[in-house]
């Protein structure tokens, strides 16, 4: 008796779509482009896109058995309601963050680590994972010593780190759309590992 599998959907394109659009619109901001104001536009995105689609992405990649697209997912989108969830707190007085002090960096800075960490794993994906995890990386080590060194100038290049990085995670995205809807590749993503 044959049995026929249906393919699945990648759900890697919703939650990295998520990611990219959320992380450009903050990287604006963080990078001077967008007056610090808009963070308040930032905040129903990061909760709605940026952490509710990723964290849907993440158990969808659970179930395709897939560590990496689960584990990558989930904290990205607890990040983004992290991020939202401390301002939105901090702003209306349930928190106080008067005296957080250096908190914060430090909170980006293992945000860093465990982008370093996810980066590390993806030298047997494709390249294009492999860079956008790096710019992750970068844009949160840039943001957290920016902070913790009270340095604006790092937190600029942290924004602009944060733009290459949200800009290629919709690259990805976007390739793997269309890629799927044409069955065929013609966006690339650098398909050959960089370790066999």
């Amino acid at each position: 008796m044959a049995t026929n599998i249906e393919p699945q959907a990648n759900p890697a394109a919703a939650g990295l779509a998520g990611f990219g659009v959320t992380t450009v619109l903050l990287s604006l901001i963080n990078a001077a482009i967008l007056p610090p104001g808009g963070e308040s536009v930032v905040l129903p995105l990061a909760l709605a896109y940026g952490g509710l689609i990723q964290l849907i992405a993440g158990l969808l990649e659970f179930r395709t058995g897939n560590t990496f697209g689960t584990t990558v997912f989930l904290s990205y989108g607890a990040f983004w309601w992290w991020f939202a969830l401390l301002l939105i707190l901090g702003n209306n007085g349930v928190l106080n963050l008067e005296k957080a002090g250096s908190t914060i960096g430090v909170a980006l800075l293992l945000w860093a680590i465990v982008s370093t960490c996810f980066w590390a794993a993806t030298f047997r994906l494709t390249r294009a994972i492999w860079a956008l995890l790096l710019l992750v990386a970068l844009t949160f080590y840039l943001l957290a010593f920016g902070n913790l060194l009270a340095a604006p100038g790092l937190t600029v290049l942290g924004g602009w780190a944060g733009l290459a990085a949200g800009i290629l995670a919709l690259y990805c995205s976007l390739a793997i759309v269309v890629n799927a809807t044409f069955a065929r590749p013609l966006l690339p993503l650098g398909l050959m590992p960089i370790i066999a």
